[in-house]
């Protein structure tokens, strides 16, 4: 879906001016809508960015890594609330689970000892964890948010003792290859964008090392391009079941912590980080290594997305994060996605779900129920508004799949004649009338 001329001009000009306030080389922003980059707006001249052009991705890193977890805890081989010496012993944090790993809900410290790793050559997991132990916890677990890049090397390890394959491997084979992500490699690849830090008084640029960060590459080693980081961003608004179950991505999602407890802005599921704008949420996460910042904002509801990419360490002015969530905001506002036509129904329902539909009344309030047979769902609510769903689940039995009643099951109660005669969804019992005794 393209944007409106109207719309491009708007992002064009917000990039062109955070470019130049934020006084960076380059600056590449692709917003992604339906699985495809629908516009690519670009600044600077140091180098000419375009959508094949390499950047360091920084923490969004992290995300790949969470996927790689949960991909692990579909298929039985852990479970969120494992402790970490269940599954790599002796790293002396080892009663923090997996899940505070995730969502930095462990009072972890952010960093490992040495040398900032980002900059470093760190080496292997054993030399991250001889400097890992119990004083490296800042915070009882799940007190408060502290954001933490030794979890992600902790994670990092822990994926390679479950599996038996480097964490790089599994990342080729389980994400990379099968989303198409070519560009997306361990080190950097031409055609890529230096990166810098800018000289704060005579605006020279120093170019910064492109370190192997080793054993910590789990939390941020990548680099990738726009093309690629938009399919990436496709990915976590709707994901391809064969890779990760879609319920599964909405599990990471929901908030492990809220990392801003006086506005609740902003929080941390597991892996992904979420910001509130207006009534909006957007999932994604921010990125930065020396010489690079990125960022990723998805909008699962609408498959819309912003990645983008500066090759300094940080804007002059302002953030590369709050701008691609205020292009996502403008873009939502201004070219909402197109509202699905209604068709009508091929056939009939089954009579197993007809007899369902119509009129319930449960405390004096009038609900409706409703055939949704492309889907076999039956969908109930207040009148004028069937937003809950449910799917059957056996005789006379449906699974609440939405809202309130998500995971509840709804049972069909029958008079002596086998007819429907009310509902019992978790125990609130839906009448035909508003006569009849719950």
């Amino acid at each position: 879906m393209s944007l409106p001329p109207e719309t491009v001009r708007q992002v064009d000009a917000l990039v062109a001016e955070a470019q130049a306030a934020g006084r960076t080389p380059s600056l590449v922003l692709g917003v992604v809508r339906d699985g495809r980059l629908a516009h690519l707006a670009a600044a600077g001249e140091h180098p000419r960015p375009d959508a094949g052009l390499q950047y360091r991705l920084g923490s969004i890193t992290k995300t790949m890594t969470a996927v790689l977890v949960m991909q692990q805890r579909d298929a039985g081989a852990l479970a969120l609330d494992d402790p970490l010496e269940k599954h790599l012993p002796g790293t002396g944090v080892g009663a923090l689970t997996v899940r505070q790993l995730l969502g930095h809900a462990g009072g972890l410290q952010r960093e490992p000892d040495g040398r900032w790793w980002e900059r470093s050559e760190v080496g292997d997991l054993a030399t991250v964890l001889a400097g890992v132990s119990g004083q490296k916890i800042a915070y009882p677990p799940h007190h408060v948010y502290h954001y933490s890049n030794l979890a992600y090397g902790l994670l990092g390890g822990l994926l390679e003792a479950v599996t038996g394959t480097p964490w790089l491997d599994l990342l080729r084979q389980r994400l990379l290859e099968p989303l198409g992500m070519g560009r997306t490699t361990y080190q950097a690849s031409e055609p890529f964008a230096r990166g810098y830090v800018v000289h704060p008084w005579h605006d020279t640029l120093r170019e910064e090392p492109r370190t192997d960060t080793g054993a910590m590459a789990p939390a941020g080693q990548l680099w990738s391009t726009i093309e690629d980081l938009g399919r990436w961003a496709a990915f976590l608004a709707d994901p391809d079941p064969a890779l990760l179950a879609p319920e599964t991505l909405t599990e990471m999602c929901a908030p492990v912590v809220i990392s801003d407890l006086e506005s609740w802005t902003g929080g941390h599921g597991l892996g992904v980080e979420l910001y509130r704008c207006g009534d909006r949420v957007y999932a994604g996460h921010g990125g930065s290594m020396p010489g690079y910042v990125a960022c990723l904002a998805v909008h699962r509801p609408t498959r819309t997305s912003v990645v983008g990419f500066a090759n300094s360490y940080g804007l002059r002015v302002g953030s590369l994060g709050a701008l691609g969530q205020q292009l996502l905001t403008t873009v939502l506002d201004a070219a909402p996605a197109p509202v699905t036509p209604w068709r009508p129904a091929a056939a009939p329902p089954p009579a197993e779900l007809a007899e369902l539909t119509g009129r319930w009344w449960w405390m004096g309030k009038e609900f409706e129920f409703r055939a949704d047979a492309t889907a076999g769902e039956l969908r109930g609510g207040p009148v004028g508004n069937p937003a809950l769903r449910f799917v059957p689940e056996g005789p006379d039995r449906w699974r609440g799949r939405s809202g309130a009643q998500d995971g509840e099951i709804l049972t069909v109660l029958r008079d002596e004649a086998g007819r429907a005669v009310a509902l019992d969804i978790a125990t609130f019992v839906f009448t035909r009338t508003p006569d009849e005794e719950p």
